[in-house]
Order: structure tokens, then sequence, then C-alpha cells
């Protein structure tokens, strides 16, 4: 839980406040103690956040609690955004697209925030001005940055962002891809072989392709039996694996004879190098593999917007200042997710909704003069290995020795044991979570 969820936010404005955002004779020359609140909104602070998923939603809405003055405008490029949480979940036909797809008409309109549907296309931080495509030109107090990931195709022989728009999908931004590659998970052949090609650390949803996996195996035991996944990790270990690998055993037989997933390590050739598209081959550090549907989930850095604005380091990620998410590249900006140098925690959407109700605080206190405190994270992911088969892992993180790293003992994954109930309440827990948990960001 963040620094922000158990505060009672007071929205008296002192004298001190005015004077430390205005200067003193601005405020013992205008009367503004006089003023109404519609008058002294018009004089307020504006923070800008560019992106409006997971991160900027949250954060816009918390800083509305924090600050019921400030003046807040999303600039965002698409009307619509759809959650990566579940998405995996559409491949195999348990959600559809348009129930992971939200606005921003209830920021907008609750929380009176300024949306913009516009392209961010370059950022001056000296005069602290954003432009976007039309050519609009925002004036900004505070800069919050929360842009996605971006991929690295040049890291795979082969393998192009034309390649993966068609062929061959990486559906890791849920879109179009999601249901392309629903299309070839359907249409394989019996008895096909399928690949996927989960990315090197770190990246966006750290179980995501192990609960994707999960779904093909389950498919093929329902729908194709004579089918088998290779899942070619360039790791030797991924998040939540013991109990991903238990589900496997118990579920698709995994490290028999007659298993449905092969998951082979980088040390034992598990990274893929490149792709023959014509053929449908992978290249490994020791070989070829052919296949009938390959998905290569690619590495990644931070998103493009990022890059262009100067934001990131030689990591290809943006380092940020661990109690208010501040960039230590540019003042007065900050980014949010999957772009930042979090270091322990992961790059999961729950991140981003922690990370973004500790900033919203922290902007709010440092427009009014306050400095911020000391921030606490969180982070709590549910996966699915099957259908009815939940498996979630679950941290609290606080910044020590300049990181930001797991409190104590509150780190954990699910337990395994013999109680065959446990990864059905699981599942349980799961859908409930992800409900609650994009009501909390976009209502």
């Amino acid at each position: 839980m963040s620094q922000l969820e158990n505060k009672t936010f007071d929205s008296k404005i002192t004298r001190r406040d005015l004077v430390k955002i205005f200067g003193a004779t601005a405020v013992a020359g205008t009367g503004i103690f006089g003023a109404s609140s519609k008058a002294f909104a018009k004089s307020a602070a504006h923070v800008v956040v560019l992106g409006g998923g997971v991160g900027g939603s949250t954060f816009a809405k918390y800083l509305r609690f924090a600050d019921p003055d400030v003046k807040i405008t999303i600039i965002e490029q698409e009307p619509e955004y759809i959650t990566c949480l579940r998405s995996n979940d559409v491949i195999v036909g348990m959600h559809t697209l348009d129930e992971l797809t939200f606005n921003l008409d209830t920021i907008r309109s609750k929380y009176n925030v300024n949306v913009v549907i516009d392209k961010v296309v370059g950022a001056d931080f000296d005069t602290k001005t954003v432009t976007t495509a039309k050519g609009d030109k925002f004036s900004y107090d505070k800069l919050v940055v929360s842009p996605g990931i971006d991929f690295k195709f040049e890291d795979y022989e082969g393998y192009t962002a034309e390649l993966a728009a068609t062929d061959f999908p990486h559906a890791y931004k849920a879109g179009p891809q999601t249901l392309k590659l629903r299309e070839q998970l359907l249409a394989m052949r019996q008895g096909g072989t399928a690949i996927i090609s989960p990315p090197q650390n770190p990246f966006r949803c750290p179980p995501g392709p192990y609960e994707r996996a999960s779904f093909f195996a389950e498919y093929f035991k329902n729908h194709n039996p004579t089918a088998k996944l290779i899942v070619l990790d360039p790791k030797e270990r991924f998040t939540k694996d013991i109990p991903f690998k238990k589900a496997w055993e118990r579920l698709y037989g995994f490290k028999t004879e007659n298993s449905i997933i092969e998951w082979v390590p980088g040390s034992e050739g598990g990274r893929v190098i490149g792709l023959d598209a014509a053929t449908k081959t992978v290249e490994t550090d020791t070989g070829e593999i052919k296949a009938d549907l390959i998905n290569i989930i690619p590495n990644q850095r931070a998103g493009v917007l990022a890059q262009k604005l100067g934001l990131t380091n030689r990591s290809g990620w943006c380092p940020i200042k661990r109690n208010t998410m501040e960039s230590e590249i540019q003042e007065s900006v900050y980014v949010l997710g999957d772009s930042s140098i979090a270091d322990a925690m992961p790059k999961s959407g729950y991140s981003a909704n922690s990370q973004a109700k500790v900033c919203a605080q922290a902007v709010a206190d440092t427009l009014k003069g306050k400095t911020p405190g000391t921030a606490i994270y969180s982070n709590v992911c549910y996966s699915l290995a099957g259908e009815n088969y939940g498996v979630s892992i679950a941290a609290i993180y606080e910044v020590k020795d300049g990181l930001i790293q797991p409190k104590g003992k509150s780190a954990g994954v699910s337990p395994i044991t013999d109680k065959p109930a446990q990864p059905i309440l699981e599942a349980v827990y799961q859908k409930n979570w992800q409900r609650e948990f994009v009501k909390d960001v976009f209502s």
C-alpha cells in the first residue's frame, strides 16, 4: 500500500503555500485570499501527464484526491486503452478484447481532468512545454511520463515489427496481435508444434509468457492432445517458476514422456537469436527448430516516447529517484510504470498503479512546498496456470540503501500444498482482483 492510500488530505490553502508557489509580492498584491476557488484554480499549477494507461490514469485520479485545485491534463494518443492484464485470456477465449477496453471518460468527468487525444512529438524541458502532432503546446509545472515499453527486434535476426504485425505476432501489447495469435492457435494442425520464446530480463509482466504457455497447454490438452509446446527461454529461472512448474506437472504431464510442455532454459539452448519466416524456423544458440506456430516475445526497453525525450540511460530504461519517481535526468519530470528503473519491483500493472499513487502524493507535496515522505510500494499479481488453477505473488517494497527492495519478509509466491481447493481459490481471487484493479484505475 502506498503512502497515499492511508492519507487524509487537507485541501486548505495556507498563505505559506501561496508564497512558495507564487511569491510574496504576488500574494500581497492580488488579494487572492478573497478570490473564489474558481478564480484560484485558473492560477493553480499545471501537471501534464503523457500516457493514459494504468500509470497515467491512476496518477491523475490520485493527484486529484491529493490536490482539488491543481490543473491536470492527460495527453493520450489512443481514444481507448486495452489492458495487458488478462489479454492472455483472450487468446484462448476466456475474455474478449471489449471486456479489456477502457477509455478516459470517467477520469475526465469525475476527477476534472482535461483529456487530449493526440500524439506527443516533443518536449522543451527548459521552457517546460510539450508539443503535440496537431501543433498544440501545453505548458507544465510538473510533467509525468508513463510511456510503456518498446521492443528490441534488432536482437533477433530476421524478426521485424512488420512480421510481428502480420504472421508472427508477439501479442505483448493487447490489440490486433492478440486476436491474430488466437486465430493461429485455433488453426494449428493436429499434432503440430508451437514455440513460445519469452524475453530476457527485465520485461513487462514477468509471469505473462508462462501463463500464456499454460493456456496453450490447456488448449492442446482439450482440443489438440498430440500437439506439443516448446518454451525456449533465455533465462535459467522465471517468476513464479516453482508453482508454475508444479501446475504443469499436475495438469500437463511436465517432466514426463507425454508432457505437453517442454521448457528449455538458456544454458540448454533456450535463447532464440533468429527467425526464418519463410520456413517457420527459429535459430537458437544450439541449432534450429521448426514449428507450426512461433510466438517470439521480444526483449524490451523503455517506451519510444521516453527514448525520444531523452529520459533513458545506457540500459535503455529510465533512472528515477526512488522516493518520488522523479527522473534522475530531467528535473520536474516523473516516469511511471514499465519504463522506469524500479529495481526489485517487477514491471507490472500493479507496480505502475502503486508508483502512480506515491508519485501523485510526492507531486502534490512538492507543489505545496512540502518535502515528500518516504515511499512504500506494493505489487500483487495473480496468474492462471489453467482456467481454474491460480498462482500468485505479492510483496511490499521500501527504499533501502538507495534501491527499491522487498520490505522484510513481505515477498512471497503461492505455497505448494496438497490441498486441491487452493489453486481453485487462487483462480477465483484472480478474477476478483482483476475486476477491482481496473476499477481503481479507470473508475
